[in-house]
């Protein structure tokens, strides 16, 4: 390793020079990767939603639908409109009291059930179908356009209005992210560290990875809103950790080689790049086991961050020290004064009460497993955006004037008799809170020849292997309500047609739930026994392992118990991603200390002297990283008006805290308690280097 770091101090310059330029197809990458803001996109294929989907899109170009509202506009002028919204790109049909009316069926022969689903007082709706993916971008256009022809009397609901309104929050937030993110980590750096300077260089090579990170997501295809959001974000915080140790082991080899700085780097980049490498290597394993969720979201992220580690220790051990050496001399000029102290109290005071420290541990263990465990989440995409959002007026307004929670369709077999699909509209519209089922058997009642049927109305309904029915329910998405009432039409569909499918948002949503319930026990499982494993490589010890892991996920028991006390409610993706993103980015703070811990009880301390020596030499390092990654993401939370960003990087800045305070003051007691169970489970843990 020592002809490595003589290689990066000899090809500084050049390395400066090829890092600025990579940044040229770097940052084309970025602006043509495109960004998914569907979540239910992310749902596995196979599943009879996504299946029915395919279905839709396949044969009856419909990739999406929305429901609209039209408030105070009589039925001429609607008649217009509605031909005026026709004529919209990827719009396929728009179907209205008018399409029946062309069936021979006039409005005042619907059914009551039929008129008061579509009609109130003052206002109308109608079935909005776009010939793109809910959050294809023609149907994003269509959304745009069709809120310009209608002005303000019309509202526009559904996963695609909001999948649009998601894409102009994200492009209007995402710059002020990284801003916050960086000025925070700077100004925070910058009081805990001994440079002014050094803080901007961090952020200078990190930054660069970032970009090397979110151009090559272009080979990928498309990435989440949630990962781009939080890719930049997080890569920070968890890899400014690297930074830190470089400089500090620069500063270390300056004190032997004070007039010589390109030794003193050599030798710093060759002591540092095997701890930064082993200490990446449980980061990359957390965000690696995010790729073994179904939700498709969690390989999304997990790629992409994995990436976006190692981009960042390649980017630690290289073109940072080629900036150091650069502006070395101006860095030194910038230097004062630490704020933080040495902290020579502190750990004596902990080690000599750490039975207390224990007992507190074992206290807070049964609260913080049961208020994790019953914490509450939400489904509802609605409840992640501002009120005042036009998607999410538009559904609070449809949902208080018609009642109506969901809109969603059922797919039977074209084969299905009209007198069987009859009694299955008949079973559906007796399920509790379905406010009516339809479908072309619903208006016809056989007293209209199928040749008298509009092209529209038919080829919206039914193709040659599908016919499509429509039921709204009062329920909203992801509520136990709507969840129940899924099951229970999906149990009526197969007594009909065993092919037959449920889709639409409640459904997605309804899978959604099950499958990230696995999903959590899938990622947890993965991430805990992985990163247990390389704890036991890196230290050839089966205790050992067993007491950082605890730690950590004592602390993620803490951090995600927390709401249930206080009576908040989270996003779902935060009860499956935290753990894993918190257990991987913080055990660094458990290894240091378990590394040092190690040292010094093999140069024959006793444990508690060890402890309290290692809590010593790490407490600096490990505060400094734990308040780096809490500036960084506790900024973006404060600011982002997406509460699932917002909640995601409040967690993050939280459990970084949480962890901190858990590897200063627990893990020296489990050391200490533990010790001959970890000399025991170890093997040579006392042998003198």
């Amino acid at each position: 390793m020592n002809k490595f770091g003589k290689f990066i101090v000899k090809a500084r310059h050049a390395i400066l020079i090829i890092s600025i330029l990579l940044l040229i197809p770097a940052a084309i990458g970025y602006l043509n990767t495109r960004v998914n803001y569907d979540l239910l996109y992310y749902l596995p294929d196979g599943i009879d939603t996504m299946t029915g989907q395919d279905i839709m899109m396949d044969e009856f170009n419909s990739g999406a639908f929305s429901i609209v509202m039209v408030d105070k506009m009589d039925d001429k002028d609607v008649a217009t409109l509605i031909s005026k919204m026709k004529k919209v790109d990827h719009v396929s049909n728009v179907l209205w009291y008018d399409s029946f009316e062309k069936a021979g069926i006039p409005k005042s022969m619907l059914p009551d059930d039929v008129y008061k689903a579509f009609n109130k007082d003052t206002s109308t709706i109608m079935m909005v179908i776009f010939d793109d993916t809910s959050s294809g971008d023609g149907t994003m256009e269509a959304i745009t356009k069709l809120r310009t022809i209608a002005k303000d009397q019309c509202y526009i609901s559904g996963i695609s209005a909001i999948v649009t309104d998601t894409k102009a929050l994200v492009e209007q937030e995402m710059f002020i992210y990284v801003c916050i993110a960086a000025l925070v980590s700077i100004l925070v750096l910058s009081l805990l560290m001994d440079s002014f300077l050094i803080p901007i260089f961090f952020m200078l090579s990190i930054g660069m990875a970032i970009v090397y990170n979110l151009g090559s997501n272009f080979v990928v295809g498309e990435i989440s809103y949630i990962t781009k959001a939080l890719a930049a974000v997080l890569q920070l915080g968890v890899t400014m950790d690297y930074s830190i140790f470089l400089w500090h082991s620069y500063e270390e080899q300056l004190e032997k080689y004070p007039e010589d700085n390109k030794k003193a780097m050599a030798e710093a980049i060759t002591a540092t790049i095997s701890s930064v490498v082993s200490s990446s290597i449980t980061t990359v394993a957390g965000f690696v086991a995010l790729c073994f969720m179904s939700f498709t979201l969690g390989l999304d992220l997990g790629i992409v961050m994995a990436k976006g580690v190692i981009l960042g220790v390649i980017s630690c051990v290289t073109i940072l020290p080629s900036f150091i050496l650069l502006f070395d001399k101006a860095i030194q000029k910038t230097k004062h004064r630490q704020l933080l102290p040495d902290f020579k109290r502190l750990p004596v005071f902990i080690t000599k009460h750490y039975k207390a420290f224990f007992i507190i541990f074992l206290v807070l263990l049964v609260p913080a497993i049961y208020g994790q465990s019953n914490a509450k989440v939400y489904y509802d995409l609605t409840l992640s955006l501002p009120e005042n959002l036009k998607s999410v007026t538009a559904q609070n307004k449809i949902a208080k004037e018609y009642d109506l929670g969901s809109a969603n369709m059922i797919l039977v077999s074209s084969k299905t008799s009209a007198k069987d699909v009859k009694s299955l509209l008949n079973d559906v519209n007796d399920v509790d809170g379905v406010q009516v089922a339809m479908g072309m058997e619903s208006f016809l009642d056989g007293s209209v020849p199928d040749d008298f049927i509009p092209e529209d109305l038919k080829s919206a309904l039914k193709s040659d292997k599908h016919e499509m029915l429509v039921f709204m329910s009062e329920y909203k998405t992801g509520s136990d309500e709507a969840n129940a009432q899924c099951n229970k039409i999906e149990k009526i569909i197969k007594k009909y047609d065993k092919t037959g499918m449920l889709v639409g948002e409640a459904a997605c949503t309804r899978d959604l739930i099950k499958i990230t319930n696995k999903d959590f026990a899938t990622v947890s499982f993965v991430s805990i026994f992985v990163i247990f494993i390389i704890i036991a490589i890196v230290f050839k010890s089966i205790s050992l392992p067993v007491i950082l892991v605890s730690a950590i996920e004592f602390a993620i028991f803490i951090n995600m118990g927390i709401p249930y006390y206080t009576g908040a409610t989270l996003p779902f993706i935060a009860s499956i991603v935290i753990g894993t993103i918190q257990l991987g980015a913080t055990v660094d703070y458990a290894i240091l200390m378990t590394n040092r811990y190690k040292q010094e009880r093999s140069s024959g301390k006793e444990r508690k002297l060890a402890a309290k020596d290692a809590l010593q030499a790490t407490m600096k390092s490990i505060i400094v990283s734990a308040c780096t990654f809490f500036g960084a993401t506790f900024g973006v939370g404060a600011y982002s008006s997406i509460d699932m960003i917002s909640s995601l990087c409040l967690l993050m800045a939280r459990g970084a805290v949480i962890s901190m305070v858990v590897v200063l003051c627990v893990l020296p007691a489990l050391f200490i308690i533990f010790d001959k169970l970890i000399v025991k489970g170890s093997y040579k843990f006392l042998a003198t280097k």
